[in-house]
Parts: C-alpha cells; structure tokens; sequence
C-alpha cells in the first residue's frame, strides 16, 4: 500500500472518530436538555404552579445544569477522561468578562466618538434586562460547550490545534448566518462569514489559552451584553434594542457601521479582534500551546513485506 493510501485511510479514521465524538455528544447533551425541557419542566411547572417569570427562570438554570451534566457524560464515555475545562476559576472568569466588555466597548467607543452611531436617549436601566442577561449567559456557555468544548477538542485531536480552530470557527461564523436579515446581499453575508471567523477564532484561542469552558464563555456572554446595552444590532438580533438603557442609531456604509448585522459586522471590530488574535497566536505559539496533527505512522518492516496496510 502506497503512502497516499495509507494517509488517506488515516484521516478518514481521524473523521470517523470526530463524527462519532459529535454524534456522542449531542446524544448525551441534546438528550438531556430534551428530558428536561419537555419532561421535566412542563411538571414541575404544573406541581409547583410557576408563574411565566418564574418557569423561564427554571426552564434557563435547568437547561444550564443539563447542558453540563450531558458534555460531563458525554466527556467521560467519549473521551474517557476528567472534564478539568469545566474547572471554576473565579479570577480567571471575572478577567475573561472583563476583556470581552473592553474589546468591544473599545470598537463601539470609536464608532460613537467618530459620529457613526448616534446616541437617541439614555432610558436607564430596567428590571427586564436581568432576563436578558440570563438568556445571553445560557447560550453562550452553550455555543462555548458545543463549539469550543466539543467540535474543536474532537478536531484538535486529530487534525492538530492550527486546522481545528480554523475549521471549527468556520463553522460556527457560518451557522450564525440564520440570525441575519435574509434580504442582505452578497458582500454583507461575505463580511459577516469573515468577522463571524475571527471572533469565532479569538474565542477558541482564548480557550486554547485557558484550556477553560467558563473563562470563554464569559467573555462571550460579557461581549454580546455589551453590543446589548448600547442599543444597536446584536449578531443581526435586534428584539431587545427596546430594552437597553441607550437608544441608538447607525448612519454610513455598512461596511463601517455594521449594519443590521451590528458592530460585530464593523471594520473597526474586525480590525481590532484580528490584532488581538495575531498577537495571542504569536504567543500561543511561542509557548508551544499548540497540539501538532496526528501522523500517518509509518508500516513495520513486516507489514510492508506483506502488503498489510
């Protein structure tokens, strides 16, 4: 067998076992959360008599505690090992949180000092957004435990850290495409895939760094609450603008504002994020945080005298 083959018949080892990782995972971690959301709640909803606050509350923290009861299954059976990535470390998160508010509020701070948005009102706070804040933790931790937790890791053990996070935050810039306003053209979807990569890629090199579920998570909730408050455009999502304690608006091309999209869709936060991810990269990589790709292993004398592949 000739050494193409046999790299060949490697990787599509190396899928079979990523696909059949991701296939685990969504068995435990989607099974779980169906248990609950269409089990579970709607008893416990009855027993207790909840009021619509108080079961969107539960049905949040139920999801939550299900989503990490399915990857902690899924990672013991599947990877066979301890999930250290769900490890809480207090000071590690609030830095995560806290970095993922800069980034952003830096890239709104420029478009807002340069006239591009607006500033309408400043409306104050409501009660509302602590609903809202619960819903953007949620479904961040779980993008992160889908995203960074499962496909990049099954990717990364195969193909190496470099192709796993590529790949991986393509994946994920492009799923993110059903958010968007389906009237937007070509060049817009196209800027949307790009920055949606590199935001994608930022936060799975934050994972590589932390090697941590909840520092990432938290620097993803922190960004998109950030976007919130300001009154513009989240990911193309624009049902809470109502209730952010700013009212804004946008004015010029797309391509600086964002558009509908949101900052996330700016040159200035492209700019911004691609220099931060360089710059962790560079340093990840001087470190030598990266996992190389899986070899081909070569055939033992034996077997090559055969013809065994």
């Amino acid at each position: 067998m000739d050494e193409n083959t046999r790299t060949l018949k490697v990787h599509l080892r190396q899928l079979r076992a990523v696909l059949l990782k991701m296939l685990v995972a969504a068995l435990f971690i989607g099974g779980a959360i169906a248990l609950f959301r269409f089990g579970l709640l709607p008893l416990l909803g009855k027993l207790l008599s909840l009021g619509e606050g108080e079961l969107a509350a539960l049905r949040r923290g139920g999801i939550l505690v299900c989503l990490l009861l399915g990857y902690w299954g899924y990672v013991h059976v599947a990877e066979k090992r301890r999930p250290t990535e769900l490890a809480l470390r207090p000071a590690s998160i609030a830095l995560g949180a806290l970095l993922g508010v800069a980034m952003i509020a830096l890239a709104s701070w420029l478009l807002f000092a340069t006239g591009v948005y607006q500033l309408n009102e400043y409306r104050g706070f409501s009660s509302a957004l602590f609903g809202v804040a619960g819903v953007i933790i949620v479904a961040a931790t779980i993008e992160e435990v889908v995203f960074r937790g499962v496909m990049f890791q099954a990717l990364e053990s195969a193909w190496g850290t470099v192709a796993a996070l590529w790949l991986q935050s393509l994946i994920f810039s492009v799923l993110h495409i059903a958010n968007l306003d389906s009237n937007l053209g070509t060049p817009e979807l196209v800027v949307t895939v790009i920055s949606g990569t590199l935001i994608g890629a930022f936060w799975t090199v934050l994972f590589v760094q932390s090697r941590n579920i909840w520092v990432v998570a938290a620097n993803h909730a922190a960004w998109n609450f950030a976007v919130l408050l300001t009154g513009l455009p989240l990911s193309g999502l624009d049902d809470w603008r109502a209730l952010a304690p700013l009212e804004s608006s946008y004015i010029g091309p797309n391509w600086l504002s964002g558009g509908t999209v949101g900052p996330e869709d700016s040159i200035v936060t492209v700019v911004l994020v691609a220099l931060a991810l360089i710059a962790m990269l560079l340093w990840l990589g001087k470190r030598g945080r990266f996992l190389a790709p899986v070899q081909a292993k070569p055939l033992s004398p034996i077997a090559s005298s055969a013809g065994v592949g």
